[in-house]
């Protein structure tokens, strides 16, 4: 495992057991899916990725849109093959081949993955078939100089 997806590990363990909250973004307070990333990349760069709108439970299937995956490219940069994934990578989800995405979660390690589980908490999940098989999108948080001397 490199170093920085070592210390993106590290930040999403220290969200484990925090309630699931619809558009929470808050350690140990509350968040879902998105605010975990977002609560990782505050850790990690010093600020929001971005402004997030507010958003219904239900966004992904109402707006005909594929935001999670826009996001992702705007912030991260290309997606990576699922084969080169590593610890640390930030994993997108789709239910279904013809839906947008709409989960997502941080790869603790070949078989493991951190996420905010809608009505229980951020947890660690095995990377079972089931979830394997639903992965839309692989990408590396983007290295910056800022990043690396806080890792050291």
């Amino acid at each position: 495992m490199n170093t920085v997806g070592a210390r993106i590990v590290a930040l999403a363990e220290g969200w484990i057991g925090t309630p699931y909250r619809h558009q929470g973004a808050a350690k140990g307070i509350g968040c879902d899916c998105i605010g975990l990333i977002r609560g990782i990349w505050r850790e990690l760069y010093g600020e929001e990725p971005e402004a997030v709108p507010p958003y219904a439970p239900d966004w992904a299937e109402r707006s005909g849109e594929d935001r999670l995956v826009e996001a992702a490219l705007r912030l991260f940069g290309q997606a990576l093959p699922l084969r080169e994934a590593e610890p640390g990578d930030l994993l997108l989800f789709r239910w279904r081949a013809d839906c947008a995405a709409k989960h997502a979660g941080i790869l603790a390690g070949p078989d493991h993955f951190i996420h905010a589980y809608e009505q229980s908490a951020v947890t660690r999940s095995a990377l079972v078939p089931s979830w394997r098989r639903r992965i839309a999108a692989v990408h590396r948080f983007p290295v910056s100089r800022g990043v690396i001397e806080k890792i050291r």
